[in-house]
């Protein structure tokens, strides 16, 4: 209840704006008809902050959009997440090429309420489907990523002791449906490991006086309440590299819903912990995604 009345009080119009835009194409798109794709709905999960096909905080084993093996399938995304005293705008497109290939690339603004000030940068990804399949596959789906992040501005990251303003992270997920797991529910379970150098994820730069690369693990579990709405839990361990600006591990329990293989939305409430030096970062989440 308090995630809504914060999303409609007076100091959250511009997010309000968002809101409604993600509704007015919401009721066009769900009215399509649900071709998109030969696989089933739900399976190319929603458009990570970063990107990437998966959930909202972390990449998954799942190609975005449901083409099959002969198919090529594109999205488009479009999110916004509110905390105590920032604003993160994410827009983001992807191609999924024989369900083999992924690219992406994702703009990030990260606007500093209390601080003052922008941060961007952006990201170029690309993963690859080693073996497996989500739903049928005993060990599931395994592939492995790649994104490439670039500051569009490095003046605040460098300032608070980054080694660098551009990065990449290598990542290897590993993802899988289990059919009637809880109370007949299907269950869906992910893993990934990372290996980075960003700070908040490369908004603030990469490296730091405390450490340079690190291998961070992430996970992700979601109840499907029924085919086309899932709930459930993320959590993505974080470096720490900077010692004048602690970082804490990202949490965040989701709701996501698929209208069809064209449209989903996704919202979540976040824990985010201290970000540059102010503590405590709570709030919400919104994600529209729509696939082609």
């Amino acid at each position: 209840m308090m995630l809504f009345q914060s999303m409609f009080s007076p100091s959250s119009s511009p997010f309000r704006h968002f809101f409604f835009s993600c509704l007015a194409v919401c009721l066009a798109l769900a009215s399509m008809p649900s071709y998109a794709g030969s696989r089933i709905v739900s399976t190319g999960g929603v458009s990570a902050i970063e990107g990437a096909a998966g959930g909202g905080l972390s990449p998954w084993a799942v190609l975005a959009s449901t083409a099959s093996e002969q198919e090529i399938g594109v999205t488009a995304a479009a999110t916004h997440a509110w905390v105590d005293d920032y604003r993160l705008t994410v827009t983001g497109a992807s191609l999924n090429v024989y369900d083999r290939i992924e690219v992406s690339v994702a703009r990030q603004t990260l606007d500093l309420d209390t601080l003052g000030g922008e941060l961007g940068q952006d990201i170029y990804g690309a993963k690859v489907r080693l073996l497996g399949d989500v739903l049928y596959h005993p060990w599931g789906i395994w592939s492995v990523g790649m994104q490439h992040k670039r500051l569009v501005d490095g003046t605040i990251p460098t300032a608070l002791g980054a080694d660098k303003t551009s990065g990449t992270d290598m990542y290897l997920s590993a993802s899988k449906l289990l059919f009637s797991a809880v109370a007949g529910r299907n269950v869906l379970f992910n893993a990934t490991l990372r290996n980075t150098n960003a700070n908040q994820g490369g908004l603030l730069g990469f490296g730091g006086d405390q450490s340079s690369r690190s291998w961070m693990a992430e996970g992700s579990v979601g109840v499907f309440i029924t085919p086309q709405w899932v709930v459930g839990a993320e959590y993505r361990q974080k470096p720490d590299n900077l010692s004048v600006a602690k970082e804490d591990d990202w949490q965040s329990l989701y709701s996501a819903y698929f209208f069809n293989k064209h449209l989903s939305l996704t919202g979540a409430w976040l824990n985010l912990g201290d970000i540059a030096g102010l503590p405590s970062q709570r709030g919400g989440y919104l994600s529209l995604q729509a696939a082609f």
